[in-house]
């Protein structure tokens, strides 16, 4: 038995390689006073039987930095520490069985080579001269990326954890944390259980790396830690002789991946429709244990693998593997604080990917811990985004019977879950459904994407191409620019702030000028100490000392937070008031007739001015109307309550009969955004994009004194840009953009897009994306006379690039 002390600076929990590589890379930051608890032994949970397949290429920018820290790391370690990790970079193969995959690769690997991963298309011939013994009967293409590699997790996580000693931190086996203790909405350190004996250890600071285990030690603490585990399968076989060393393969249309190792094959498997295991708790023994055996699950993937690897065939198998591993809503792992909790930080819900995952999410954690900041853009894992709903259990293990397949599914855009659906509806969402309505999920939140026709059938049919909804979002988008509109936006996060120091809290949070007249609409960020926006939002002041800030859905929860983070000793309430009101915008020419069918109120620009707000009759209701625009054109959001919402759609849709008002879905409201270049948040602007590169300047009152990032944005007017965020429009208008294309100026790529969407006014393609300056000081005009194109699986189309909107570039519509 270690002794344990009265007192530590950091305790983590979790002795797996997300809690090592967190307390080893706190350790490298100086950091004195670590503790790391494992209830039983170090990697028992499922860093032991993880396949260690280390690929570097992610989905973004950041997550592939992580990625190749973590390869970086594995290789140099056992130098570090003298415990090898058995990291070898052996490559990769990724291959494809249908054009739709072949697309997706294509597109993955210019990907590659915008984020500066080693990649090389290849075709059948290249293929079976590097995988031999791969059956290439349907094969379309593959993608070879040579710096991947395999190693050992258990090794991987022992050298952290001998790493991590060596700097003075102190890692006790045997110890079950049984409870985070907590004292004014912060914790206040562990009680501890090590065979008789119990304790308790004082600690600022608290980190929830217990993997599978850690939704419910989360849930003990109110904290939201939506997790959990799937059976996970893979075989091995027995020695094959003369099989030599072979890349890593992945055949992700048979949900399949194959790695040699010692002599031996290793099949894996991401079956479309997994088996999520531990429902009722996992038991307090576990370790290093083996779930049963389930044959006939496993047969069809193994099936389809003699085929496409007939050595297969008179292979034994050595070993029929089944363990759990934890799987998250949107197969996205966790880090940062919990908003709940000051001083609950998550590094959990690998999704499969932990080893690659967790060097990197280890040292991004330790350093957002020491700095109090994450080191770059991490919204994609932030704990944040996580929904207090989805903790709920019935929920998480419909929802990751699909998350463990969709790993391996074809990435199509705009692709919704199909489980576990439902959870949070609009007041009029029936209406909707009832008018042919396909949802989309954002937060939980079921919303209109586009909407079917009679007779059509209100479903997504996925495609890279043109998808079946790009039609009728076009009409859509066609009623929002020339005719009238109406889109139900109720999931729009809103929070009322309020009380005798709301104005001056506000003003220190905020970058606009907040000190406005009663009824204004202020456009604004929020920003950190380097500049960087951390919430992109509307504040409309309601009275003297109350205001309403309404943001998006996904962020609400990363808002409230950021905004009791600051609070400070500001006389302010915040108080999530989402579900109180609808929100229905009315948007296009039309729309002041409309709402003047219904309502007695005076629309005209004297009486309702754009960026104005007031209450109005509407129907035999009353709504709160916002004139402001997030397409672009004449329009009103109305802030309905909820009681009431159903009766203002009703009186909306029939006063706009005879001007022929049409339901709109967020497809074409994201088409009309893409076109006036309107930023989103997550995509087009982060926290780690400066609001000055990001174009959005105006909305910035450094004049009004002091507030957070203001010497940030004096710094950078005074020094200069160093990149640009630019509207790009294809000149060929059969492409689609979605995301992650890269940008090339003169020939050289220089970036990816942010997002794009179809742009049926402009009739083409638009993307948004940042480009660097070439020289200190460069103008817009010397940036806009290169020459660009943007790469689409594989061909570069030339583009127009533009600072200002392509669409109304001096915004005279929605103010008309």
């Amino acid at each position: 038995m270690i002794a344990l002390p009265a007192s530590a600076r950091v305790v983590i929990i979790g002795g797996g390689i997300s809690g090592c590589s967190v307390a080893y890379h706190l350790a490298r930051l100086g950091w004195r006073d670590i503790v790391l608890l494992e209830r039983q032994k170090l990697t028992s949970g499922t860093t032991w039987h993880a396949a260690g397949l280390v690929g570097q290429l992610r989905a973004s920018l950041n997550m592939t930095r992580l990625a190749k820290y973590s390869a970086d790391l594995y290789a140099r370690l056992g130098d570090v520490t003298g415990l090898a990790t058995g990291f070898r970079a052996c490559g990769s193969i990724s291959v494809a069985l249908s054009n739709e995959r072949r697309v997706e690769l294509l597109r993955q690997a210019g990907l590659a080579r915008a984020f500066g991963v080693e990649v090389a298309e290849l075709s059948l011939a290249e293929i079976k001269a590097m995988y031999p013994h791969l059956n290439t009967e349907g094969v379309t293409m593959g993608v070879h990326l040579p710096a991947d590699g395999q190693a050992d997790p258990g090794n991987i996580a022992l050298a952290l954890a001998k790493g991590a000693r060596a700097k003075g931190a102190l890692i006790a086996e045997g110890v079950k944390v049984a409870s985070v203790t907590q004292a004014a909405g912060r914790v206040t350190g562990v009680t501890w259980v090590q065979g008789e004996a119990q304790g308790h250890i004082a600690a600022d600071l608290v980190v929830n790396a217990a993997g599978m285990w850690g939704r419910d030690l989360a849930a003990a603490s109110s904290v939201a830690l939506p997790l959990h585990a799937c059976e996970h399968f893979y075989i091995v076989t027995e020695p094959i002789a003369g099989l030599e060393r072979l890349p890593v393969l992945r055949v992700p249309d048979e949900c399949a991946y194959y790695k040699e190792d010692a002599g031996k094959i290793l099949l894996g498997a991401f079956e479309p429709k997994a088996k999520p295991w531990g429902m009722q708790g996992i038991p307090e023994s576990f370790c290093f244990d083996q779930l049963p055996e389930d044959f006939d699950h496993f047969e069809p993937i193994l099936a389809a693998a003699v085929n496409r690897m007939p050595m297969l065939a008179s292979a034994g198998i050595h070993t029929f593997f089944n363990g759990p591993e934890s799987f998250t809503p949107d197969d996205r792992y966790y880090l940062g604080e919990a908003p709940e909790l000051g001083g609950y930080w998550v590094a959990a819900g690998y999704n499969s990917i932990g080893i690659v995952s967790s060097g990197g999410a280890g040292m991004a954690l330790a350093a957002w811990m020491d700095s109090g900041e994450p080191p770059f853009d991490l919204w994609d894992v932030d704990i944040r985004r996580a929904q207090p709903f989805q903790k709920n259990r019935r929920y998480l293990r419909e929802r990751v019977s699909e998350t463990l397949g969709l790993l391996y599914a074809d990435h199509f855009p705009c692709r919704q879950p199909a489980t576990a659906r439902g959870i949070r509806r609009s007041p009029v969402h029936e209406h909707l459904k009832a008018a042919g309505a396909v949802f989309g999920e954002t937060a939980g939140w079921e919303r209109a994407n586009w909407f079917a026709a009679a007779g059509e059938v209100p479903e997504y049919r996925y495609s890279w191409g043109r998808q079946n909804w790009f039609e009728n979002s076009a009409a859509e988008h066609r009623a929002l620019r020339q005719g009238v509109g109406l889109i139900d936006m109720s999931s729009f996060g809103k929070i009322r702030v309020e009380g005798p120091g709301a104005l001056a809290f506000l003003e220190r949070v905020a970058a606009a000028q907040i000190d406005v007249d009663n009824g204004r609409i202020v456009y604004c960020q929020m920003l950190n100490a380097r500049g960087g926006i951390e919430s992109d939002l509307t504040i409309t002041r309601l009275s003297e000392t109350a205001f309403l800030l309404v943001v998006p859905a996904a962020t609400l929860q990363r808002d409230l937070a950021w905004l009791r983070r600051n609070l400070g000793g500001d006389l302010a309430t915040i108080t999530d008031v989402t579900a109180a009101e609808a929100v229905l915008c009315l948007m296009g020419p039309r729309a002041r007739e409309v709402l003047a069918a219904c309502s007695p109120a005076d629309l005209s620009n004297t009486a309702h001015g754009f960026g104005t707000a007031r209450e109005i009759e509407v129907g035999m209701g009353l709504a709160r109307a916002h004139r402001i625009s997030y397409v672009g054109e004449l329009g009103w959001e109305l802030y309905v309550s909820t009681d009431q919402a159903a009766h203002v759609f009703e009186a909306l849709t029939e006063a706009g009969t005879a001007a022929g008002l049409r339901l709109c879905g967020l497809h074409a409201m994201n088409s009309c955004r893409m076109e006036k270049a309107y930023r989103s948040f997550g995509h087009d602007i982060t926290d780690e994009d400066h609001v000055l590169e990001a174009g959005l300047g105006f909305a910035v009152a450094t004049d009004k004194g002091g507030f957070i990032g203001r010497e940030a944005v004096l710094r950078k007017r005074e020094a200069g840009l160093t990149r640009h965020l630019v509207q790009f429009l294809l000149s060929d208008p059969e492409p689609m953009l979605y995301h992650n294309e890269p940008i090339l100026r003169d020939g050289r790529i220089v970036g990816v897009l942010a997002s794009g969407a179809y742009g049926h006014s402009l009739g083409g393609s638009v993307g948004l994306g940042y480009v660097p300056c070439t020289h200190a000081g460069e103008s817009g005009a010397e940036m806009l006379a290169a020459r660009y194109e943007i790469e689409v699986a594989g061909q570069r189309i030339a583009a127009r690039a533009s600072l200002a909107p392509l669409y109304d570039p001096k915004s005279e519509r929605p103010r008309a």
